[in-house]
């Protein structure tokens, strides 16, 4: 096997997982939050966040530097309109991921101690909730539209 296939194999392989995983834990937790069961909200989001620190967070960091290496692999500039597009795009969804994981932090903090106290959470676990979902979104375009790009190789 090749550098080149061994490094893709890196960069599908780490994709799958960063999505995968974030939208995964995004179904969960949607999903956890509407029952308003307390118990499992603390558990979901406890492993939501411990799937973001296992695996989102590693494979967010092999994407772009298997991606360049790649890029360079194939003798492709960075200034290819669909590897500059993918990269913007990449860090849109970037830009959103790290509040989220901020707010995931939190929301696994308030549900724990309403689970140990009996308290119901408190408004600004809903407001933060509003946020995560928000920022979610446009994070999952972008990386719909990444996936796309390196797939199709569009000229633009």
């Amino acid at each position: 096997m090749n550098s080149y296939l061994l490094v893709k194999w890196l960069h599908i392989l780490s994709s799958v997982l960063l999505v995968g995983t974030g939208f995964g834990s995004a179904f969960y937790m949607f999903f956890t939050n509407r029952s308003r069961d307390i118990a499992a909200q603390a558990v979901v989001s406890r492993l939501v966040v411990q799937a973001d620190w296992w695996f989102t967070t590693p494979a967010v960091l092999v994407q772009p530097l298997s991606g360049m290496w790649l890029a360079h692999l194939a003798g492709l500039p960075l200034s290819t309109p669909w590897i500059s597009l993918s990269l913007g795009l990449y860090v849109l969804a970037g830009l959103c991921w790290l509040p989220v994981v901020w707010l995931q932090v939190q929301m696994a903090a308030m549900a724990r101690a309403a689970q140990i106290s009996g308290d119901a959470l408190p408004a600004l676990y809903w407001r933060y909730v509003r946020w995560w979902e928000g920022l979610g979104y446009p994070a999952f375009a972008a990386m719909l539209l990444v996936f796309f790009l390196m797939v199709v190789k569009p000229s633009l």
